[in-house]
């Protein structure tokens, strides 16, 4: 298995958006192309190559000659690419997607969940058929929706719950999902994190996985089998369990595991999870050595959403309210 090196650490301090070309916050398309992304003032934007703006999308606009898309986003938290190269983004905060269309400088509402029942969007992730998937958090549901995004699939009948064996989809329950992923393989990828739990929904038998993780909470099962191990978590959160997934071009899964203060990483051929960054006794409030290169001594208090892309993988904690940092990590091998 692959071991990694701390390539970089870059602070984000207050009023702190794109820094040294880079966001807290942000996620590569399939295309490369780098989105940065303010959950809480409910923005987004294209990382240029200069390191600026492109451009926003924004219910007004947000920076002075920056041009804006207006689109009433609210807690956006995901981004991806559709067929016909707009962008889908979801947003957290009132169950709507929209589409973007950035030559056009147009976005048109996708999807307005609170009117099919959702309770709220997390991530959305189109399919090599042009489908949407989308994760509801705390209706513990997945819904597929066609290009037009009319929902023509649900998963989960909305009470939590978990098997630990594979299921048809008819069976499947998951218990608040906080994150989901298409992997190489063309499947899609859930963490089910309040049943700390990584699951697979297989589109060719129709059945969910198990992947890792025995419902239980802990810190169990490194160097070994990842279906024996546990994911932490802090009853008190309101987002409890894991909270972050990503993949790498090979399969590989890493989960942030955010109580337990670490970054794992799942073997997609042998099933092996281990540890590969951070530690369990980080520390609120405290900054990274900026020279540091062993992601083991990594202080990640609070793993947000991390991103994968061409052997770095991007894993942006929060130290305070106030206050983050992004450390990325490098596959060593890729020659980077």
């Amino acid at each position: 298995m692959a071991d990694w090196v701390v390539e970089r650490i870059i602070h984000f301090g207050p009023g702190d958006f794109v820094k040294n070309g880079l966001s807290h916050f942000g996620f590569h398309d399939r295309t490369g192309h780098r989105y940065a992304i303010f959950h809480q003032k409910h923005f987004l934007g294209l990382i240029g190559e200069n390191d600026q703006l492109e451009w926003t999308v924004a219910a007004r606009q947000v920076f002075e000659g920056t041009p804006n898309i207006t689109a009433k986003l609210n807690y956006p938290m995901y981004i991806d690419n559709m067929a016909d190269e707009t962008l889908l983004v979801s947003n957290f905060g009132d169950a709507r997607l929209y589409r973007i269309d950035v030559g056009r400088k147009k976005a048109e509402l996708f999807v307005d969940g609170s009117r099919i029942g959702m309770k709220d969007v997390g991530n959305c992730v189109v399919d090599n058929e042009g489908l949407v998937w989308v994760n509801e958090v705390e209706g513990c549901r997945i819904w597929r929706f066609d290009s037009t995004g009319k929902p023509v699939l649900t998963l989960g009948d909305g009470i939590p719950g978990f098997q630990s064996s594979a299921v048809d989809f008819g069976e499947a329950k998951f218990n608040w999902i906080y994150d989901i992923r298409r992997g190489p393989d063309g499947n899609i990828y859930i963490l089910d994190s309040r049943n700390f739990a990584v699951r697979l929904i297989d589109l060719k038998r129709r059945m969910v996985n198990t992947l890792a993780g025995t419902g239980k909470a802990g810190y169990e099962g490194d160097n070994g089998d990842a279906m024996h191990a546990t994911f932490g978590s802090s009853p008190t959160a309101r987002f409890d369990g894991p909270i972050s997934l990503s993949l790498d071009e090979e399969g590989n899964i890493f989960v942030g595991d955010r109580q337990n203060h670490v970054v794992r990483m799942i073997h997609r051929k042998s099933g092996i999870i281990r540890t590969i960054a951070g530690n369990y006794n980080s520390v609120t409030g405290m900054s990274n050595n900026p020279e540091e290169k062993d992601p083991l001594k990594l202080n990640l208090p609070e793993i947000s959403s991390m991103d994968y892309y061409n052997g770095q993988l991007f894993v942006p904690t929060d130290l305070s309210p106030e206050a983050g940092e992004l450390a990325i990590l490098r596959k060593l091998g890729t020659g980077r």
